[in-house]
């Protein structure tokens, strides 16, 4: 089961999300940035566990950032990840917005959901608002990927 996150779930998601970052699959998030975007984030439910999490954030009029997607090593190649950013796509959709970004070491399982490497250049958005807070600006080892979406 896939829902919003909630205040209850945060120290779970950080828990997950800085495993995750810990064996250097992604970068890390702390407690104040998942509490501050807490709306943005879902969670995918396996009994009473969270087993996946990830966020729809948006950046600008027609751009949204896929982040901090991750899974549980428990829940892997189940489709959790794929269903978690599914549900980004959808959320997107009711916002009208037709473009999603995210920036990943996860390169291959992105390409199965459809999204496609990119230029860092084509989001300044994201650079002066998120990357310049992150200890490897500018020298930034993630692959930026981008992924139009249709209409609802």
């Amino acid at each position: 089961m896939i829902r919003k996150a909630r205040i209850e779930d945060i120290k779970k998601i950080h828990h997950l999300v800085n495993q995750s970052a810990a064996m250097g699959e992604m970068l890390p998030r702390s407690l104040g940035e998942l509490y501050d975007n807490l709306r943005d984030y879902f969670v995918c439910i396996e009994g009473d566990e969270i087993v996946g999490t990830g966020g729809l954030h948006i950046c600008w009029e027609n751009l949204a950032e896929v982040r901090s997607l991750c899974v549980a090593d428990t829940a892997r190649k189940k489709g959790v990840g794929r269903a978690i950013v599914d549900v980004c796509v959808e959320e997107a959709k009711t916002y009208d917005i037709n473009k999603l970004f995210l920036l990943t070491y996860q390169v291959e399982f992105f390409k199965k959901c459809g999204f496609t490497v990119t230029d860092k250049k084509v989001f300044p958005h994201k650079i002066w608002s998120d990357c310049v807070k992150c200890p490897k600006f500018p020298e930034c080892d993630e692959t930026a990927m981008i992924r139009e979406i249709g209409e609802r």
